[in-house]
C-alpha cells in the first residue's frame, strides 16, 4: 500500500503530543460522572425495554449521521447489529423505536446539546481567543417539516402558497462559539407572527451570553434595546448597520475616533415594542453611547468604544469572521441533512431538531480535541471531513487498544485542512439543471384523478 509520508510527520507529533500530556480532556470530561449523572437524573422512569433512553439516543444519533434518515434503515442496522454480536434477535418492524423516540424527554436533549457547547467553549485554548475574550456569533435560519396537519397548525407554511402545495417551515435562531464553533444554545418557532422573529427568540438565548463576551451579527440585531440589554449583561457587540441608519449615518457627528470613525449618542426609540411591557419600557435608557465605523464598504457599529483597546482594522477583521455562522448553518443543513425535518408532529420535529444539534456538537468536540493535540485552530479543520471519519469509526468495533484508536482518529481529522480563501465570491446559481418535469401547482389527489383520466403530461423541453 502507498503511504503518504506529507502526513506523517504531523501524525507522528499528535502521538507524542496525545502520549506526553492530558490529550483527552474533552473525551474525559464527556464521560465524566457529572454528565452522566446529569443524563440519568434527567431520563424519564422506564422498564427494561428492547429500546430503552440511551439505546435510543444512540440510535437517533446514527440515525441523523447516515445519509438515509429513515427510522427503517436504523432499525435494519440495529438487528444486523444485535446479529452478528450474538445478542437476542429483534423485529425489523419501525414501531418499537419510534415510540421510544416519543418517550425521550424534550429537555433532556436540549440539556445534552447545551452542556456539550459550554464543555467544548469553556475548555478552548487560549490562544483561540479574540484578544482574550469569548465572541458569540448568532444567526437564524429556516428549515422545513413534513407536511401534515399537526406540523402545519404549530408552523404554517408560508402564506403565498396555496393550500397542498406548500411544506410547514419553522424559524430556528443559535448561537455559536466562533473559536470552536460549538453550539451554546438554539430556540425554534414559527416562521411568521407573533414571537417568531429572530429577535424574539434571540431574547430567550440571552442567558447564554456571559460577562465579558462578544456578540457577533449581521445587519439585523443591532437594535438599541438589543444594545441595553448586553450592556446590563457586560457584553460587548459588533454589528453590522442596520439599512436606515446606515443611509443617515454623518461622520461629521459626534466624537471623532479617526477617519469615518466617530462616537454617537442614540436617543431611546419614542414607540415602545410591542413585546415590551410599559414598566420596561420606563426603565430603559434615555440614551445609549456606541461607536460607528466605515470599513470595506460597511459601516459598522459596536460597544466597543476605545479605538487603543479594539483597532479598527481588528474590528474589520472580527466582522469578516461573522461569516463562520453561515458555514455553521451550512453543515448542519446542508452536511448533516437537518434542512427538512421529517418527523409527523411538532414535539417530534424539535426532539429531531436537538438531536442533529447533539450530533453537530459530537463532531465539533472531536475536532476541538484534534486541534488541541495538533497545536492548530479548530476553523482550520473540514467538518465533513471529521462527520465522514467518526461514521466510519463509530462502526468498529473497539479493542483494547481503544485509546490508540482514538488517537489515531484525531491524527486523521487533522489532516485535511480548509482552504484560507479571504474575500471568496462565488455566484449563486446552481450549474446543474433541474429535472425537466412541471411544478405540481394543485391538490396531489386532484393530480392523481387527472392523471387517470389524461394521462402523464409531456416532459418540458
Amino acid at each position: 500500500m502507498h503511504i503518504n509520508r506529507s502526513v506523517l510527520p504531523k501524525q507522528h507529533r499528535i502521538q507524542r503530543h496525545a502520549a506526553t500530556s492530558d490529550a483527552f480532556s474533552f473525551f474525559n470530561q464527556l464521560t465524566s460522572p457529572d454528565l452522566l449523572d446529569t443524563l440519568e437524573s434527567s431520563l424519564p422512569e422506564h422498564r427494561e425495554r428492547l429500546f430503552p433512553p440511551t439505546e435510543t439516543i444512540s440510535m437517533f444519533l446514527a440515525q441523523a449521521m447516515q445519509a438515509d434518515h429513515s427510522c427503517q434503515n436504523i432499525v435494519n442496522d440495529s438487528a444486523v447489529k444485535r446479529l452478528t454480536h450474538h445478542l437476542p434477535k429483534c423485529s425489523t418492524n419501525t414501531g418499537g423505536y419510534c415510540k421510544a423516540r416519543q418517550r425521550l424527554p424534550l429537555e433532556m436533549l436540549a440539556g445534552l446539546v447545551r452542556h456539550t457547547g459550554r464543555l467544548i467553549a469553556q475548555n478552548t485554548a487560549d490562544n483561540w481567543l479574540w484578544f482574550g475574550r469569548r465572541v458569540r456569533l448568532v444567526d437564524g435560519t429556516t428549515v422545513t417539516l413534513a407536511d401534515t396537519q399537526a406540523n402545519q397548525n404549530a408552523y404554517p407554511q408560508q402564506c403565498g402558497q396555496k393550500p397542498g402545495l406548500g411544506f410547514p417551515i419553522c424559524r430556528i435562531v443559535g448561537v455559536t462559539c466562533l473559536s470552536s464553533g460549538a453550539l451554546l444554545g438554539a430556540a425554534m418557532g414559527p416562521f411568521k407572527g407573533k414571537g417568531s422573529g429572530e429577535q424574539s427568540l434571540l431574547r430567550g438565548l440571552l442567558d447564554t451570553f456571559k460577562s465579558g463576551d462578544i456578540m457577533l451579527g449581521d445587519a439585523f440585531y443591532g437594535t438599541y434595546f438589543l444594545f441595553t440589554e448586553l450592556r446590563l449583561r457586560n457584553v460587548d457587540a459588533l454589528f453590522e448597520q442596520y439599512g436606515a441608519r446606515r443611509r443617515s449615518t454623518d461622520f461629521d457627528c459626534g466624537k471623532k475616533l479617526g477617519s469615518r470613525d466617530h462616537l454617537i449618542v442614540l436617543e431611546k426609540p419614542k414607540v415602545r415594542p410591542q413585546w415590551m411591557t410599559a414598566a420596561q419600557y420606563e426603565s430603559e435608557p434615555e440614551t445609549l453611547t456606541v461607536r460607528e465605523l466605515q470599513v470595506g464598504g460597511r459601516i459598522l457599529v459596536t460597544t466597543l468604544l476605545c479605538p487603543n483597546a479594539a483597532p479598527k482594522a481588528e474590528l474589520q477583521a472580527l466582522y469578516k469572521r461573522r461569516w463562520q455562522v453561515e458555514l455553521d448553518i451550512r453543515n448542519i443543513k446542508t452536511t448533516l441533512g437537518m434542512a427538512t425535518l421529517s418527523c409527523k408532529t411538532p414535539e417530534m420535529c424539535e426532539k429531531e431538531m436537538w438531536v442533529y444539534l447533539l450530533a453537530y456538537n459530537l463532531i465539533r468536540l472531536i475536532m476541538a480535541q484534534s486541534a488541541l493535540i495538533a497545536d492548530v485552530l479548530p476553523r482550520t479543520l473540514s467538518f465533513k471531513h471529521t462527520a465522514q471519519l467518526w461514521v466510519a469509526w463509530d462502526g468498529m468495533s473497539l479493542s483494547a487498544d481503544g485509546m490508540d484508536n482514538i488517537t489515531g482518529l484525531f491524527a486523521l481529522v487533522a489532516e485535511q485542512s480548509i482552504g484560507n480563501r479571504p474575500g471568496r465570491i462565488e455566484p449563486r446559481a446552481a450549474k446543474r439543471r433541474p429535472k425537466p418535469y412541471p411544478l405540481l401547482n394543485e391538490n396531489r389527489a386532484m393530480a392523481r384523478e387527472k392523471v387517470k383520466v389524461y394521462g402523464h403530461p409531456k416532459k418540458l423541453k
